[in-house]
């Protein structure tokens, strides 16, 4: 028998930003507010976000933009390119207020976050406070979803963006608010319930939620295996998720396609040497350092009347680095191993792996002065935070920006100071 809903169990909480890769977009261009806006993906490709005037469209994510271009030509709707530069500073702006006024979160994607809301009395007039303070201090709105599970919140946080009066928070407090909720919820639309769950719930008749929680348990364990089974107990009011550090990474990629196939060596060796950079940027970020690099690269599988290829090396270095040149070199070597003159390439990338977090184990043979090495790139990454990160590169770099269709994009008003908004007097 399971427990009824307490308020002392409101212990979860989630934060999630409205449509947030437009919302980002509208505060420096205000303009944009009221009006259809979508995102384009990388190369300009295809709808990856949306305000709710261009739902109301009918436009669908992942729509190529070449099938909604003839709205844009008759000024029905406003077309951004992604610029993950942006969305990304302004996701941390917002997770830097949730951090300083909860116990603990869990950064769940760049727009959501899990709250541990524990010690916290009125918790409803918190997440409402919460919501209106993130939207004056950031520009960006959100909804606060509370209840005794996560899967309860992300289910309240919907509830929380489709309707005003709930002021940015809805709180399952009670069982009757349960049911109601669950009963007005898609199947499709619960955390944890994919694609090709929600097919076979669909085949036993189940349309929402309270439909499935109505199940027995003993039926859900017949058919599913244990996360789907936590799935049903979290939305019958038992917390079997709880908020989770985030694991150190064992890969960091970074990777692009093209706007257009690159055939020239050194056009392409550029572009890699970038995409290292990057990484050694992750990297120095959770202060790791990696001994593997490999480079992957290949032809455009979209055109198979072309000559196709792919290929990928690794180099394993002596020591563990985050040292930006000494994993350009490698990347450079790497390339240099799979790279082929005669044919034009479509995309390609950048991985590390072999990852050590913290103190890394020394070579007796190592030419290199760490502590000096060290010095020196506390001293980059501090350039890199005052001045952009593009203020100090590696010679032979050159931002994938440059071979990258992104006509629509907007500046990097909050990490370039040469593209800080103007104000005209």
């Amino acid at each position: 028998m399971l427990s009824p809903i307490h308020p002392a169990e409101m212990r979860f909480g989630i934060i999630d930003c409205n449509n947030f890769f437009v919302s980002c977009e509208r505060v420096f261009r205000p303009r944009l507010k009221g009006v259809a806006v979508v995102v384009l993906s990388n190369n300009d490709g295809c709808v990856i976000a949306r305000s709710n005037e261009a739902k109301a469209m009918g436009i669908q994510m992942g729509t190529p933009y070449f099938k909604v271009r003839h709205l844009v030509d008759r000024g029905l709707l406003h077309v951004c390119s992604g610029n993950l530069t942006l969305y990304g500073d302004m996701s941390r702006r917002v997770m830097s207020i949730v951090r300083q006024r909860v116990p603990r979160i869990e950064v769940y994607s760049i727009d959501e976050c899990f709250m541990d809301l524990t010690g916290i009395h009125d918790v409803k007039a918190f997440g409402e406070s919460l919501s209106s303070l993130v939207e004056k201090w950031t520009g960006i709105p959100v909804s606060v979803g509370i209840a005794p599970t996560k899967t309860l919140a992300k289910i309240a946080s919907k509830f929380a963006k489709k309707y005003p009066g709930y002021h940015g928070c809805c709180q399952i407090s009670t069982e009757e608010q349960r049911r109601k909720a669950l009963a007005l919820t898609e199947i499709g639309d619960v955390w944890g319930i994919g694609r090709r769950i929600g097919a076979r719930l669909a085949e036993a008749e189940v349309r929402t939620a309270a439909d499935f929680a109505a199940w027995k348990e003993s039926r859900v364990r017949r058919y599913f295996t244990l996360p789907t089974l936590q799935t049903w107990r979290e939305l019958n009011g038992t917390a079997c998720l709880e908020l989770e550090t985030p694991a150190a990474k064992q890969t960091i990629t970074s990777s692009r396609s093209f706007k257009k196939p690159l055939q020239e060596f050194e056009q392409l060796r550029a572009v890699v040497v970038d995409f290292a950079s990057q990484c050694a940027q992750k990297l120095r970020e959770e202060k790791s350092a990696a001994r593997k690099v490999t480079v992957f690269i290949r032809t455009d599988r979209f055109r198979p009347e072309l000559p196709q290829y792919s290929n990928a090396a690794t180099i394993h270095l002596d020591v563990h680095t985050s040292d930006v040149r000494e994993l350009a070199k490698a990347a450079g070597q790497a390339l240099e191993a799979v790279f082929l003159p005669q044919f034009a390439y479509k995309k390609a990338g950048v991985m590390l792996t072999d990852i050590a977090h913290g103190t890394v184990q020394g070579h007796l043979f190592d030419s290199v002065d760490r502590e000096k090495q060290a010095r020196l790139l506390h001293a980059i990454d501090r350039i890199h935070e005052q001045m952009g990160k593009d203020a100090l590169t590696v010679a032979s770099q050159e931002s994938v920006q440059k071979v990258m269709s992104h006509a629509f994009r907007s500046p990097n008003y909050t990490t370039r100071l040469d593209e800080i908004i103007e104000v005209k007097l």
